[in-house]
């Protein structure tokens, strides 16, 4: 059985002051990690007040990226090597928005996946079609080929701990949201394509969230599907009342 993970990504909002009101008002309120994972991804400014905030409560901390450098003449870079020192549990790496506004390529997204493994992290690894794409008939082509590149030269047990979230880019900050058939289908995807590069055992470990306005009225509906273990959420994190729906779904 696959645990579910439940991951607010802050993206490039809330201050350190804010950060400490929403642990506060979340921590005592969590599933048990072994129901639902409860994760929060902020931005590094922030992830001092998020570690010492949920310090002895279920949330998981994430940052929102870093280098496949530990350290080094690499101006306003994260260093995993540091994440990991601080605390961290998860880095979200290949988001749609860093390959778009900052260039990233899926070998740089795989190099960072490697960097982070070394430095004993884990990486939820994004992928995702656009809209031009998927009207093509080019979806499930695209989702492959991203995988693919993200997971070269990872072992099988690596793989087997990572979590992979899928995120259509037309579906994210626009108030779309594919239906849950549409990302049961490509997430479905993603599995067999893991399991095409290792064998299914290492396919059915592996732990494949949906991303794309995710919110409390529809998250029910995608997690009762085959292959949606879990959400990499957006604007719905950012209040307290509204991550603590999403994370106790289940109940």
């Amino acid at each position: 059985m696959r645990t579910p993970i439940i991951a607010g990504n802050w993206k490039m909002n809330m201050n350190p002051e804010q950060t400490a009101e929403f642990v506060k008002a979340v921590k005592d309120k969590l599933p048990a990690s072994t129901k639902v994972e409860a994760v929060i991804a902020a931005p590094a400014v922030d992830l001092p007040a998020l570690l010492e905030n949920a310090k002895g409560s279920e949330l998981k901390v994430a940052a929102e990226n870093s280098y496949f450098e530990d350290e080094g003449a690499f101006t306003g870079e994260t260093s995993p090597k540091v994440l990991k020192e601080m605390g961290v549990d998860y880095v979200i790496i290949g988001h749609s928005e860093r390959r778009d506004y900052f260039h990233e390529t899926d070998e740089d997204i795989n190099k960072k996946a490697h960097a982070i493994f070394k430095n004993g992290l884990l990486p939820i690894i994004c992928c995702g079609e656009s809209l031009e794409t998927r009207e093509a008939g080019k979806a499930e082509e695209w989702v492959e080929g991203q995988v693919t590149a993200a997971l070269k030269g990872l072992s099988a047990e690596q793989v087997s701990s990572l979590v992979i979230a899928y995120e259509p880019i037309w579906a994210i900050g626009t108030g779309k949201t594919a239906s849950s058939d549409q990302a049961e289908e490509i997430c479905a995807v993603v599995r067999k394509t893991v399991a095409k590069l290792y064998d299914q055992t290492v396919a059915d470990k592996v732990r494949i969230q949906y991303g794309g306005s995710v919110k409390p009225a529809n998250v029910k509906e995608l997690m009762a599907k085959e292959n949606i273990d879990g959400g990499l959420v957006g604007g719905a994190s950012l209040v307290p009342d509204s991550y603590l729906q999403l994370v106790n779904y289940k109940d």
